[in-house]
C-alpha cells in the first residue's frame, strides 16, 4: 500500500547544492552505475535520496548498507507516490529529478548552477540536455549511441565525445534530468498521482508551473546526461491514459502544450510569453473538454 512507505532519512553534506532524488524498480546495476557517475561527474556534491519500488532483488539492502537516504515501498507505488515521497527528504535549495537509467556526464551540475546563479528569483525550471542512443524524435534530445546496455556501454568513448555534439539551449525543459527550486516544488504540490504510474506527470508538472507564474523555462545544453532510455519504462505499459487525463484535467493535450506554451524543441530567446490565439489550440481545447467527462 502506497501509506506503508518507509522514510530513511540520512546525513549528508552541509555543502551540498542539489537534493538529487531516483526513483528505482528492481534495477540495481543501473542505479548503482547512476551514483558511480554522479561520484565521479559531480563538481559539487550533493545530497542523494532514492525511492526503491520493491527493491526484491538487491537495491534495499544495498542502500542500507550505503548509509544513503531512501524512502521505500513493498510494491512499485509509480513515478509520482515515489519521487513525492523522496522528494519529502530533501532538504537543500535545489531538487534534482533523474532516472536510474543515466549516467550524468562531467560537470553537468556545474553547469546548472552557473544557469541557476544568473537567474533572478526562484520562478523557473531548467533541466540538462539528454544524449540517447536510440532516436526517439525529441528535438531536445542528441541522438548519439554509446550503448543501449551496461553491458555495451562504451564510457571511455562518451567522456571523450559527449561535447562534441552541436545543440544549443533550448526553449523548454526536454524532460529528467531536470532541476526545479525545491520551494516551487512544494508550492504546487510535486508530482500529480493521478497519474500513476506516473506517464504524462512531466508535462502536467510544467503545466502546474505555468499556472504558478513560472515562465523561464529551459534545457542547458552544456549540462549532459547519458540515457539509457526506457530501460524502467518498457516495464509499465503504455502512456495513452496519461494523455487522456491530461486533456481532461487542463482542457488541451499534452503535445499542444509542449508546443504552444512552452515552445518545445525551439531555440532559447528567453522567457516565454502566452500563446497567441490560433485555431489549432482552439481546437485542442474544444477536444480536451469533449473528453473531460469520459475520463
Amino acid at each position: 500500500m502506497v501509506t506503508d512507505i518507509a522514510y530513511h532519512p540520512a546525513h549528508f553534506s552541509e555543502d551540498a547544492r542539489f537534493s538529487i532524488v531516483i526513483p528505482t524498480w528492481n534495477n540495481l546495476p543501473y542505479v548503482r552505475h547512476c551514483l558511480d557517475s554522479l561520484k565521479k561527474n559531480s563538481r559539487h556534491p550533493h545530497q542523494i535520496i532514492l525511492h526503491i519500488n520493491e527493491g526484491s532483488e538487491g537495491t534495499l539492502e544495498w542502500a542500507h548498507q550505503s548509509g544513503m537516504g531512501f524512502t521505500h515501498s513493498t510494491e512499485n507505488v509509480g513515478i509520482c507516490f515515489g519521487v513525492n515521497a523522496a522528494a519529502s527528504l530533501a532538504k537543500t535549495r535545489y531538487l534534482v529529478y533523474l532516472n536510474d537509467d543515466m549516467y550524468v556526464c562531467p560537470d553537468w551540475d556545474e553547469h546548472l548552477l552557473n544557469e541557476i546563479e544568473k537567474t533572478e528569483g526562484d520562478s523557473w525550471f531548467m533541466a540538462s540536455t539528454l544524449i540517447e542512443p536510440a532516436g526517439t524524435g525529441n528535438p531536445c534530445v542528441i541522438g548519439a549511441d554509446y550503448g543501449k546496455t551496461l553491458e555495451t556501454f562504451r564510457e571511455d568513448e562518451l567522456l571523450s565525445k559527449y561535447e562534441n555534439h552541436p545543440m544549443h539551449d533550448q526553449q523548454s525543459p526536454g524532460g529528467c534530468a531536470n532541476v526545479v527550486p525545491l520551494s516551487l516544488w512544494r508550492l504546487v504540490g510535486g508530482y500529480s498521482i493521478e497519474y500513476t504510474p506516473g506517464w504524462n506527470s512531466d508535462p502536467d508538472f510544467a503545466m502546474k508551473l505555468w499556472h504558478a507564474g513560472v515562465r523561464q523555462f529551459k534545457t542547458i545544453s552544456k549540462s549532459r546526461v547519458y540515457h539509457f532510455h526506457n530501460v524502467t519504462g518498457k516495464r509499465v505499459g503504455p502512456r495513452k491514459s496519461g494523455r487522456k487525463i491530461f486533456a481532461a484535467k487542463w482542457g488541451l493535450t499534452s503535445a499542444k502544450f509542449m508546443k504552444h506554451f512552452l515552445h518545445h524543441g525551439e531555440e532559447y530567446k528567453g522567457p516565454i510569453t502566452d500563446p497567441a490565439p490560433s485555431w489549432e489550440l482552439a481546437f485542442s481545447k474544444f477536444r480536451g473538454r469533449v473528453l473531460r467527462p469520459f475520463v
